[in-house]
């Protein structure tokens, strides 16, 4: 018996779930998902080795291939220059004026930038198949019409992390992974077209937390290519450095991928919920409000020059962090101060020696390719920058210290704030928010929710004397709402959030727990 479709009626599906693509997708779940549960369960009890105290440090089975000099494979033409990536949902408007940005890249989400409805995933890959074949177009309710250029961004798809799955699509009374229904839909539909097109089926992985969750994806990429007689090593993956337990295995990543491998991104937002999901039980390992947790904080800039360093020594290519800014249509003043703050971050980029970055919007790709232009001129890369003067310890990427950092009441409201709109937003088929002005997905929510839990289980200190507790959570959560006012599924939210936080167990993702209550 094969995979039965259980989403409700979607217009696109019969153009989606074919025969045939729901057969492939089907070989790569049987095929892969028992490890990808092994896998899954080894993240678990590494979780309870650290929560009994147990340190990161570089693996020692490994030691030999860090030690060694492999090479990953060759840039394809249409990858060489990457200075500036855009990402977005695959919703059709907004991946037209992404792919239309000036942006080397745009990133195609089906993760953290997109609510997984039915729809939004089944109209989703109708809109990444028009992209590919250069036939997407919108007509907007007010009569404007959106079509692409002649010349736009290369584009590249990510798939939902190892851990999520794809309820709608059910094999054996159970779910399929929603990494590889993602995987499967996108390059069975795609791969071939984009190869004729003097392209390729390009990927970002997510949510990555050990080499051999990377052998796994290397694993699905052989077995797609040959199912479908595409050639060997068409493949590319960009893998998403955005967990603690990734960034000792960086170069362990590049090795078994290597000949699928196109760079790595120092995916901010996330690494830093990772951190503080390793260390929630740590009172020693508290971090302070989230505004606090620059780029230039130390266990923040160790592990960017590591990942520079270990990039370039292996020919890939090294991206940098999201700049989030949604620029006002109101207010300059509130423009001018975040165009000056994202200038100084791609600069430091650009200058450490990132061969590009992300932005959230396409007002930023001008910004953010001025100051990559000044420091490569003419170059598409600068992988000859070989950072050989950097030595990171697994001190130095663990010791979450933040000199001057305090938990303070803003803070905390902040991340109250953030946490219950963006759910709210999530939960309305909505997964890319703009709250203050900021991009917020699923990352930058799941840090407020867990700096929450974290200093409640921890008893943690705000500036003004006052202890983080449950009853506090509740008067702010109250106070907040009342703001807000009760829209939408803010009750839900509000729900959701009260479980998260107020639980004795951290839940590993929210978006587990919120999935449920989506069509």
């Amino acid at each position: 018996m094969g995979i039965e479709v259980r989403g409700p009626g979607v217009s696109a599906t019969s153009q989606v779930l074919t025969k045939e693509a729901l057969a492939f997708v089907e070989r790569l779940h049987r095929e892969l998902n028992p490890r990808r549960e092994e896998l899954l369960a080894k993240r678990a009890a590494r979780q309870m080795e650290l929560d009994a105290g147990k340190e990161f440090d570089f693996l020692p089975e490994t030691k030999k291939v860090r030690d060694s000099d492999f090479k990953v494979a060759s840039c394809p033409k249409d990858l060489e220059k990457r200075f500036v990536e855009i990402t977005g949902p695959v919703e059709r408007k907004m991946m037209i004026n992404a792919l239309n940005s000036g942006a080397d890249v745009f990133m195609a989400d089906f993760e953290d930038a997109l609510s997984p409805t039915w729809s939004n995933v089944v109209v989703g890959h109708v809109n990444l198949m028009d992209a590919v074949r250069k036939k997407l177009a919108f007509t907007s309710p007010e009569g404007k019409a959106y079509k692409l250029n002649d010349k736009i961004a290369t584009l590249l798809v990510r798939p939902r992390g190892w851990h999520l799955p794809e309820k709608h699509l059910v094999l054996d009374g159970k779910p399929v992974s929603g990494s590889l229904a993602d995987f499967g839909l996108a390059f069975f539909h795609n791969a071939r077209e984009q190869l004729d097109r003097q392209s390729g089926p390009y990927y970002y992985l997510p949510k990555i937390e050990s080499h051999l969750e990377a052998r796994l994806w290397n694993d699905a990429f052989l077995l797609a290519q040959d199912a479908l007689k595409i050639p060997r090593g068409s493949v590319r993956a960009t893998v998403l450095i955005e967990t603690i337990p990734a960034a000792f295995e960086m170069d362990e990543i590049l090795y078994e991928l290597r000949e699928h491998m196109s760079g790595l991104n120092a995916g901010r937002w996330d690494y830093m919920f990772s951190i503080i999901k390793k260390f929630r039980t740590r009172d020693d390992r508290i971090l302070p409000d989230r505004a606090q947790v620059t780029m230039t904080v130390p266990f923040m800039r160790a592990y960017t020059e590591l990942l520079i360093k270990t990039c370039h020594r292996r020919g890939a290519h090294a991206l940098g962090g999201m700049a989030p800014f949604i620029p006002s249509r109101k207010d300059a003043a509130i423009n001018e101060k975040a165009f000056a703050k994202t200038h100084e971050d791609k600069r430091r980029e650009a200058t450490d020696g990132f061969d590009g970055t992300w932005v959230a919007h396409p007002d930023l790709v001008k910004i953010a390719a001025e100051d990559f232009d000044k420091v490569l001129g003419k170059k598409p890369n600068q992988k000859e920058k070989l950072r050989s003067e950097v030595s990171v310890t697994a001190h130095q990427l663990t010791d979450t210290k933040v000199p001057g950092g305090t938990v303070t009441e803003a803070g905390f409201r902040n991340n109250i704030n953030v946490a219950l709109q963006y759910v709210n937003s999530w939960l309305m088929g909505n997964g890319a928010a703009a709250i203050f002005n900021l991009m917020e997905d699923a990352a930058t929510a799941e840090i407020s929710r867990a700096q929450l839990w974290q200093w409640i289980k921890n008893k943690a200190k705000l500036d003004d004397g006052r202890t983080a507790t449950g009853d506090l959570y509740r008067k702010v959560r109250d106070e907040e709402l009342e703001k807000l006012g009760r829209g939408g599924r803010l009750g839900e939210a509000a729900e959701i959030l009260d479980g998260l936080i107020l639980s004795q167990d951290f839940a590993e993702f929210l978006t587990n727990s919120a999935y449920q209550r989506l069509d």
